[in-house]
């Protein structure tokens, strides 16, 4: 349950952030802003993970950490931002809202996880109440959005595959050292990008609100988001952890009320309230004790390993 709490905390938290996003996006391009998130949330989290009591990645590991850095810090918020170029934020939700069934089916293809019935039923609510609370979003799309719909399905099967495949590393190491390691490779290779397109050219140029904006996506946006997603992934299941996106687009649409004046009618209400019951279903296994946290199975095991 502590992994499900850490897993709705970072995606709520994420969702504020949007407002944040979208203050920038008007003065930066796509890539360079992931530069700035992403930088700032290294800088941020280093003196953090010098003070934990923590164990750095080992160097057979550091392979693995430096390719899913790539993927989600590198891939994935490219990804992101060119798929909300061609569709609206509300046909972008709903597809990234299918997370949770990608990962389901990636774990258990992977035999990371087992399905069941509770967690199907849990999804399906879950997504059923995403699309009722942005339903009213939904009824225009720009020309070419499937184009955009497919490469946030792309960038939903990235974060899928992060989770799943970051859970052995985070376990052997710890969540925020493994974390500052995989963003600090993704963001210098947005940087570079970034630098050679000219983009951190642009970024002298900036308003105090909007380097205000900046700071609060490195710190609260990136450091504090991604360090709760990795403590998430080891404390409960990939299916369970993913699920918990839901709850972005629904702080996205609450922060942008109270920030940017969007109004919100009873339909945002009800798939509020389908998303609360889609997380509880699923995170819910009454009378289930085979499905265990990564970290307790680990521990298990190195109990009995033999001596010698």
């Amino acid at each position: 349950m502590w992994g499900v709490l850490a897993a709705v905390l970072s995606s709520g938290i994420g969702g504020t952030a949007v407002v944040a996003t979208r203050s920038l996006s008007k003065a930066v391009d796509p890539i360079t802003l992931g530069a700035l998130r992403f930088g700032l949330g290294f800088v941020f989290l280093l003196p953090v993970a010098c003070l934990r009591r923590e164990a750095w990645p080992t160097r057979r590991d550091w392979p693995g950490v430096a390719g899913l850095g790539l993927l989600f810090f590198g891939l994935f918020p490219i990804l992101f931002n060119a798929a909300l170029y061609f569709t609206t934020a509300a046909r972008g939700a709903i597809a990234l809202s299918a997370l949770p069934v990608l990962t389901m089916l990636a774990a258990s293809a992977l035999r990371a996880e087992t399905m069941t019935g509770r967690k199907v039923l849990g999804v399906l609510v879950t997504m059923t109440g995403v699309a009722l609370a942005l339903l009213s979003g939904l009824s225009t799309a720009p020309p070419g959005a499937w184009r955009g719909d497919l490469l946030m399905l792309g960038a939903a099967l990235v974060m899928a595959l992060y989770t799943i495949w970051s859970r052995p590393f985070v376990a052997r190491s710890g969540p925020v050292r493994f974390t500052l390691m995989a963003m600090g490779i993704g963001a210098l290779c947005l940087v570079s990008v970034a630098a050679i397109g000219g983009g951190l050219a642009n970024v002298r140029g900036l308003a105090p609100e909007a380097w205000l904006a900046a700071a609060y996506l490195g710190i609260i946006g990136s450091a504090l988001v991604f360090f709760l997603w990795s403590f998430a992934v080891t404390h409960t299941t990939p299916t369970l952890v993913a699920i918990a996106v839901a709850v972005n687009p629904i702080t996205a649409s609450l922060a942008g009320e109270v920030f940017l004046g969007e109004r919100l009618g009873w339909n945002f209400a009800a798939g509020l309230g389908l998303v609360c019951l889609g997380i509880v279903v699923a995170a819910t296994r009454p009378g289930l004790r085979s499905e265990q946290p990564f970290s307790e199975k680990r521990r298990f095991r190195l109990r009995i390993r033999p001596r010698g």
